[in-house]
């Protein structure tokens, strides 16, 4: 391919980018979202739920239960591996939080799932490597992945909402506490928790203190960001994903400047051409 075509090329590439960005941004816009008052009273009244058995599979393709992680608290998290911002950032924070706990209240005396709902796509092996990309090598932490026909279920018994849209997935971001015996004990909302606020009903749990909810759930709406995806539910409209932005601003970046190096050899060699015919 010459250097003509190739700038041609690399100038369509460029357009149907910021075409791709656009159509995104206006499908995101026209997307209905999932309803955060809905959802948070629907994740609000699993408190004290029993959690059902449920048949998954884990990082390397066994089948385990639910029931297995029975004995221990529990911290449970759903994601979705094709999550690029928030997903990804609620993760290590949880890690975190759950470090901390460990030097507090000890590796083996809680256990922590993170669990696919995307399914087909959230397979063990996606979620492997999650974990692996991510650096989660904590030996009291799983990642589980359900069956595509088990997934509603699984969310209901947890009160996780969670509705596709053009942009991915608007899902609650919570952290589910669940007692020894399967039953939540506790949801912590939001992108900013602290890791006292997994820490102590750990703490509580382990030290055999009664169900005790702390939750002030009218204000939750106003303080706390509870979805997961472009969707602002502090407007009620889809935001600018910033971090969207500069990987465009990047990628456009990067292939003009493949444009003026194609474009800096065209010209030198048309040059000397011109010398050497002179």
């Amino acid at each position: 391919m010459n250097a003509g075509r190739l700038l041609v090329v690399l100038w369509l590439a460029i357009c149907g980018s910021v075409v791709l960005a656009q159509d995104t941004t206006t499908a995101a816009t026209n997307s209905p979202g999932l309803d955060q008052n809905v959802a948070l009273k629907l994740s609000h009244e699993a408190l004290g739920r029993s959690i059902g058995e449920h048949a998954l599979l884990d990082r390397e393709g066994h089948p385990v239960r639910l029931a297995d992680f029975r004995g221990k608290p529990l911290l449970v998290s759903f994601i979705y591996t094709g999550c690029f911002q928030v997903c990804p950032a609620t993760t290590k924070l949880l890690q975190k939080a759950v470090r901390d706990a460990q030097e507090t209240l000890g590796t083996n005396n809680f256990r922590v799932i993170s669990i696919g709902f995307n399914q087909p796509a959230d397979s063990p092996q996606a979620l492997k490597s999650y974990a692996r990309h991510y650096g989660i090598t904590e030996s009291n932490w799983e990642f589980l992945s359900p069956s595509a026909a088990s997934v509603a279920e699984l969310a209901r018994d947890f009160g996780f909402s969670y509705v596709p849209t053009a942009a991915g997935y608007d899902h609650v971001l919570q952290v589910t506490v669940v007692d020894a015996d399967s039953k939540i004990y506790r949801q912590v909302y939001g992108d900013q928790f602290t890791p006292e606020q997994l820490t102590e009903p750990l703490r509580q749990l382990i030290n055999r203190a009664p169900l005790a909810d702390t939750t002030n759930f009218a204000d939750l709406v106003d303080r706390v960001r509870i979805l997961c995806s472009v969707y602002d539910p502090l407007t009620g409209k889809y935001r600018l994903s910033y971090g969207l932005a500069f990987e465009i601003a990047g990628g456009l970046t990067f292939l003009v400047w493949i444009l003026w190096f194609f474009g800096n050899e065209w010209w030198t060699r048309r040059r000397h051409t011109r010398q050497l015919r002179a």
